[in-house]
């Protein structure tokens, strides 16, 4: 079993890595930001812990390795069932909702495999990066002088329903 120091270090180090990239990309214009990547490094991070057998009581058996695999390289086809661009609009949107897919699909597996405390600050840093994570993004574009988008810079997983139209409508 890790410690909580441990695992709060790795996950938020990672959550922070991928925020950091996740930055850098949406000041480039590109259609990704602070909040997915930081989610995709956490969800990355949470799973290579759990697989990770220095610590553990035990090991997994090759048919819970592939079973794990295979539940992750299914979410991401149903995540991308959530991302679409939007008809009039030059933003992709539904990212960040596709990264915390694949985060509950991990999130799933560490419940299935009895890591508690990874389950805890993996939640509790998700929920950071989604209260703090669009405002902390706005804020970094007016500092650092990149284009701010008043809807969000992901293309506004916290817009209204309003403007949320379904792909092909």
């Amino acid at each position: 079993m890790h410690d909580w120091s441990e695992i709060l270090l790795r996950l938020g180090v990672a959550a922070l890595a991928g925020g950091a990239l996740g930055l850098n990309r949406d000041l480039h214009g590109k259609p990704i930001g602070l909040r997915t990547l930081s989610l995709v490094s956490l969800a990355a991070a949470t799973i290579v812990i759990l697989s990770d057998g220095s610590d553990l009581s035990g090991h997994f058996s090759d048919a819970t390795s592939r079973v794990i695999q295979g539940i992750l390289t299914g979410i991401g086809f149903l995540g991308a069932g959530v991302i679409y661009q939007a008809e009039g609009h030059s933003r992709i949107r539904g990212l960040t909702s596709a990264a915390c897919t694949w985060l509950t699909a991990c999130v799933g597996i560490l419940c299935g495999a009895g890591q508690w405390q990874i389950v805890a600050v993996a939640l509790a840093i998700t929920f950071v990066i989604l209260t703090t994570g669009g405002p902390t993004e706005r804020w970094l574009h007016r500092a650092l002088g990149g284009k701010v988008d008043p809807r969000g810079s992901e293309g506004t997983d916290s817009s209204s329903e309003a403007s949320r139209q379904p792909p092909g409508k």
